[in-house]
């Protein structure tokens, strides 16, 4: 089976062919930066993440661009409330949200460019569209003319442009030739960052600048754009719009997450129901948060409660059980044995996680019984495709990323634990029960579970 990608644009499941062969570029739209990031921003990480994995995997190159929205009315709203400069907020929270990332595992970006870094180009694609009569100048302000693009415009949303809204994006719509126009850049305003362009001072638009970001890193068209399904409209309208206007052919499928809720309602910061990434990391380590993100389809919604949180981080302790007990078996996992073909099938179906993390418990569920069998040569065939699935999730236990998990193990920690551990051994090897006992009480006592194995004893921090 090849790749298929479900396509909002199109709204079917595609068999993905890319623009040059063993090649993929991605635009993901990445952070506006006015808060430090919750749950739901961070869902999109993973589950674009495991995409970029999955592809790197089936041998393809793959160019990952993840913008930052660096300026952005709702920055400057906060940095006027904080009583701070503007490149504050932003530089405080970029910060947050690529300790987020890092922490669940999430691979770099190859490039994460800022919206700030941009202007000249978000310049060259105004004139574009001023040139080829798409967009206008006005009271200081440049605006795409959406009765000039009415046929295309509203495809990827399936919305026709007279039954639209106002595009609301500025206080007095009276510089616009239609309400429905959108913002490509915002003129001077006492107190705002500005800068210099033909038709005055100012900033940019919100939409503009990831057409113009995307189209640098990745040329005018490009294969995969991504983000979350309440940025189809208007942001991703607009930047197919104002793209395709200009003359671009921008991204060939288009990819959206879907979001993640309390109850009925939507999370966000303005319900005041953000769930943020330290809270969290405080309830469990950042490898269970990543397979609690990563277990449902990535277009499905998400209703978070902690206890769903909980039930995800005892699944993967099962799966984590399972290497660490075949690890002290085998020590040389084959990092090149097949992937069982049921787990390629299920990515490749539209990145089917749930089916992929269903095939990966089977195989342990047999690893499990491999190992209590004593089946040396099936322990070292399941743990390898356990491992190599893992990988392919970013989930692997044994992977640098998690065994540094510094809310799991440490090396203090570990040293200190091995020594307790030596002294229980000694105490039981002269028949002092009573003092092995009540190391293990103490350890207890302290969070830590002792599990006795024929290949010594084994602790982990205990959970809950």
């Amino acid at each position: 089976m090849s790749l298929r990608l479900y396509d909002t644009s199109t709204r079917t499941v595609r068999e993905f062919v890319p623009v040059e062969a063993g090649r993929v570029s991605i635009y993901l739209c990445g952070a506006t930066v006015q808060a430090p990031p919750h749950i739901g921003h961070i869902r999109s990480g993973v589950n674009f993440d495991v995409l970029r994995r999955w592809l790197t995997r089936s041998g393809y190159d793959v160019t990952f661009c993840r913008n930052v929205t660096d300026i952005d009315d709702k920055i400057i709203r906060v940095a006027a409330a904080d009583d701070v400069p503007w490149f504050v907020i932003a530089e405080r929270n970029q910060r947050a949200f690529t300790w987020a990332y890092d922490q669940l595992g999430c691979l770099p970006p190859t490039v994460e460019p800022r919206a700030t870094g941009h202007v000249p180009e978000m310049i060259t694609l105004m004139q574009r569209l001023i040139d080829r009569g798409h967009a206008y100048a006005s009271a200081g302000d440049v605006y795409f003319d959406t009765q000039s693009y009415a046929t295309e415009y509203g495809s990827l949303s399936n919305q026709k442009l007279e039954n639209m809204r106002a595009a609301a994006d500025c206080d007095d719509d009276s510089a616009k030739r239609d309400p429905r126009d959108f913002a490509l850049w915002k003129g001077e305003k006492p107190g705002e960052p500005t800068w210099p362009t033909p038709w005055g001072p100012g900033r940019p638009g919100w939409h503009l600048e990831c057409s113009a970001m995307a189209t640098k890193y990745l040329g005018p068209t490009f294969d995969i754009h991504g983000g979350g399904l309440d940025l189809i409209f208007p942001h991703h309208e607009n930047e197919i719009a104002q793209s395709q206007a200009a003359g671009d052919g921008f991204a060939r499928y288009w990819m959206h997450n879907g979001m993640l809720k309390i109850g009925a309602e939507k999370m966000s910061k303005s319900l005041g129901n953000s769930l943020l990434i330290p809270d969290l990391l405080k309830k469990v380590r950042a490898a269970e948060l990543r397979y609690y993100l990563a277990t449902p389809h990535y277009r499905s919604s998400i209703d978070f409660s902690e206890e769903s949180l909980l039930e995800a981080a005892a699944a993967y302790q099962r799966i984590e059980g399972f290497v660490t007990r075949a690890a002290e078996v085998i020590h040389d996992v084959d990092a090149h044995a097949p992937l069982p073909q049921a787990f390629a099938d299920a990515l490749d179906d539209d990145l089917g996680t749930p089916q992929a993390l269903a095939v990966v418990h089977e195989v342990v569920r047999e690893g499990n019984v491999a190992l209590s069998r004593g089946d040396k040569e099936a322990v070292a065939r399941l743990l390898a495709e356990t491992q190599n699935m893992l990988d392919v999730l970013g989930l692997d236990p044994r992977s640098a990323q998690w065994r540094g998990d510094s809310s799991d193990l440490t090396p203090v920690v570990d040293a200190l634990v091995k020594v307790a551990l030596e002294q229980r051994a000694a105490a039981r090897a002269r028949k002092d029960y009573s003092a092995a006992d009540a190391i293990r009480d103490g350890l207890t006592a302290a969070g830590i579970t002792v599990e006795d194995t024929p290949h010594g004893a084994r602790w982990q921090l205990s959970r809950g």
